[in-house]
């Protein structure tokens, strides 16, 4: 992996460093595998005919068009599905920026995670006029169906805010 960095780093000189090369990494694998999921959830095992699928007690898959945020939240339809896909993407374009300047790797993979899972959603909103969610742990008292990005965009934003309240001062500047 850091023969791989090495190479990339060298490619990209004084455009994205180390770290940044690394996040943006995360950032492909993160939107490859939410967009494989989704693939397999609608045309694999066509879950949108099932409906819903008992993988084990406490999980299901279940097909879930979500037309909101992250697990639903303020639904949009119409104009406000691309309001959602606008944010998404610059707020993925200010992470993509912010990422290829990474320092430090925690703040590398936190950020390739929340681009990776914005873009994925991004997609789905584009192509579908909703989001793809399937993952449903309502057997564990989770209310919400979710998915990889969405995993990915929560997951991200709890390392982001670790690395920010856990980075000294004299490492951040660093």
């Amino acid at each position: 992996m850091a023969d791989i960095l090495t190479g990339i780093e060298t490619r990209l000189k004084g455009r994205v460093s180390r770290y940044g090369a690394l996040g943006l990494i995360v950032a492909i694998v993160a939107l490859i595998l939410d967009q494989i999921s989704k693939h397999w959830i609608l045309f694999g095992i066509n879950l949108p005919v099932q409906q819903q699928i008992e993988v084990l007690p406490f999980f299901h898959l279940s097909m879930v068009w979500n037309d909101g945020v992250s697990f639903g939240l303020l639904g949009a339809d119409g104009l406000g599905r691309w309001l959602l896909v606008l944010f998404s993407i610059v707020v993925s374009i200010f992470l993509i920026n912010w990422v290829r300047k990474a320092e430090r790797p925690w703040l590398a993979w936190s950020l390739g995670l929340v681009i990776g899972g914005a873009i994925g959603n991004a997609i789905d909103r584009i192509r579908f006029g909703a989001v793809v969610d399937f993952l449903d742990f309502s057997g564990l008292y989770f209310p919400w169906v979710f998915n990889i990005a969405d995993a990915c965009i929560s997951v991200g934003v709890v390392m982001l805010i670790w690395e920010v309240f856990t980075t000294k001062e004299s490492d951040a500047k660093a």
